[in-house]
């Protein structure tokens, strides 16, 4: 008798191996994915492979340098070992030209967090292959962000409570997390996590060229974004392993089609788990809905399956759910032609039309004039708040969806006087007013060493769509409280951002064909402001600007939508 392995909390939907029809369509697939880009060259493979080994040698030096200096031996300092781990796309196998490498470095007990950002930042900083460097120290996962000979590395810390990290230290076993703080815990979860995705997929090979296509179908259809309320890449990797739990045969082709139709038809908020639920060592929440009203609230829960659980698609808003539930229907729609060769593997994979879609736009700009460093901060914490925004929005009645998109646009512009800083924010963000800033030099790569010494105003723009209810034409929606109340949120987030000098935050509403040349591609045709017959005899058909809000600390502007007809 075959004995095959059940994989998951089920048993399988299907063991069928795949046809001839099948095997053609996968071989298609990945000859579509690799004229995507998706894959990377051997050459740079093989630097990744060099940097991680100058890294892990690095973990090993910043092991030694602490453990002198709290007086240890020179052979007790060796001993006391250091040892990298890579976990998301990287660890998955799913990386692409480009990409980043998540990477954990474990210390023994006696490293501080505090030493991970003083030695290791200071051996990093003698590096010649060092190109960029940006301590996040107040990071929910406190975070170093380098480029390292051409790659980004996202470097996190871990200490566990023993003496000596050797090389061949694995984290699978959950004790490790015995007397640990929730920001080790945290940072040891991506590793833990990806590691036993890993285990928990029959065919490794199958499940990788999946989530390649998911990944690149989630980026194209813009729905990629774990910040602003979308799936990351691991949540999207767990929906991925579900299914290939319940078709452990089949190939990456049918794997994704059976991926749109089960998850468009899933019973949500019904979890998608890998495995069952485990307890542990530790007094930590795990993941339960019957006891925790919070887990109650997540709309489309998909659960990790190393120790302890949590739900990583926990940022999911009602707003981003319809999105992503019209997106998988599509996607069934798509592959289903594709197995009938109506369509090819190109077709799932086109672009987004998020700047077409929607008659109003919310934009969130966060300026900067200050350092390179100032800005990301300040743009980032902004950043992670949007979804906080999107949440105030889709709750207003008249507000059918608040769409983000899942990308910010940065710019950056020299400037010399506050007059002229002033006048690049009141005219950025729209296209009848960008013409006046022509006459500034953008900031680009190429010159920004010319302009080092040049003041500069950086900016960094999201953008909301707004979907509104049409039908009570007398209906106002005010979104000045939620917008004003998000200003304040953020301004208020930490002291230094209430210095109006430095940090502005501006938010504004501009209609479809106002949108700035910035968000269309070349090639892409932008929209144009339509004639309406109705407009004389319609006069509601217009948002209704409030009046500007300044608060004393900076700018928010906030505004009242009269209801929107056909106009």
């Amino acid at each position: 008798m075959n004995y095959q392995k059940v994989y998951g909390i089920t048993g399988p939907v299907s063991t069928a191996g795949p046809t001839a029809a099948e095997n053609k369509l996968n071989d298609e697939l990945i000859q579509e994915l690799k004229k995507e880009g998706s894959f990377e060259s051997e050459q740079e493979t093989a630097n990744r492979i060099k940097v991680l080994k100058i890294l892990q040698e690095l973990a090993q030096e910043f092991v030694y340098r602490v453990s002198k200096k709290k007086n240890m031996s020179d052979g007790m300092a060796r001993d006391a070992g250091g040892k990298i781990f890579t976990f998301g796309s990287y660890r998955l196998g799913v990386h692409g030209p480009g990409s980043d490498i998540d990477t954990l470095v474990v210390v023994p007990k006696h490293v501080m967090r505090e030493d991970f950002f003083t030695v290791l930042d200071e051996i990093l900083r003698s590096r010649p292959e060092l190109e960029e460097i940006a301590p996040v120290p107040d990071a929910f996962v406190p975070i170093i962000k380098i480029k390292f000979s051409g790659i980004s590395i996202d470097l996190i810390c871990a200490k566990l409570d023993l003496a000596q990290i050797p090389q061949s230290l694995t984290l699978s076993d959950k004790n490790l997390l015995r007397n640990l703080d929730e920001k080790d815990l945290r940072a040891l979860n991506g590793t833990r996590v990806t590691d036993e995705i890993l285990e928990l997929v029959p065919k490794p090979i199958v499940f990788r060229i999946a989530l390649r296509a998911i990944k690149l179908w989630a980026n194209r259809r813009a729905i990629y974004a774990n910040v602003f309320g979308f799936p990351g890449g691991v949540a999207w990797a767990m929906l991925v392993a579900r299914i290939c739990q319940l078709y452990p045969n089949a190939t990456s082709a049918v794997i994704l089609n059976r991926f749109f139709k089960i998850l468009s038809e899933w019973k949500w908020p019904q979890p998608v788990v890998l495995k069952p639920i485990e307890d542990g060592p530790l007094q930590v929440r795990v993941w339960n809905p019957k006891i925790y009203a919070q887990d109650r609230s997540h709309r489309m829960p998909v659960i990790t399956p190393a120790y302890p659980s949590m739900c990583a698609t926990h940022n999911i808003t009602e707003s981003t759910k319809r999105v992503i539930l019209q997106e998988l229907e599509n996607g069934i729609s798509i592959t289903n032609d594709i197995f009938s060769n109506k369509k090819t593997w190109s077709d799932l994979f086109t672009k987004h039309n998020f700047f077409y879609k929607y008659k109003f736009y919310l934009t969130v700009m966060a300026s900067t004039r200050g350092t390179d460093e100032e800005n990301l901060k300040w743009s980032g914490m902004v950043e992670s708040k949007v979804r906080l925004l999107v949440l105030k929005l889709e709750a207003l009645p008249g507000i059918k969806l608040a769409h983000p998109f899942i990308k910010p646009f940065e710019a950056a512009f020299a400037y010399s006087n506050e007059t002229e800083s002033k006048e690049i924010l009141d005219n950025y963000g729209s296209f009848k007013t960008e013409e006046q800033l022509s006459k500034y030099k953008r900031i680009t790569e190429e010159n920004s060493q010319d302009t080092k010494d040049e003041k500069k105003c950086y900016i960094t723009t999201m953008y909301i769509g707004l979907d509104v209810n049409v039908e009570e034409k007398k209906e106002k929606i005010d979104i000045h409280v939620p917008c004003n109340e998000f200003f304040n949120l953020c301004r208020n987030f930490n002291e230094e951002y209430q210095n109006s000098d430095i940090y502005s935050l501006i938010i504004k509403y501009v209609k479809q064909y106002d949108l700035p040349s910035e968000v269309y591609e070349p090639g892409e045709t932008r929209p144009v402001k339509k004639k309406s017959k109705r407009r004389k005899q319609d006069k509601s058909a217009e948002f209704t600007k409030k009046a500007k809000s300044e608060a004393p600390s900076g700018t928010s502007q906030g505004s009242s939508i009269a209801e929107a007809t056909q106009a």
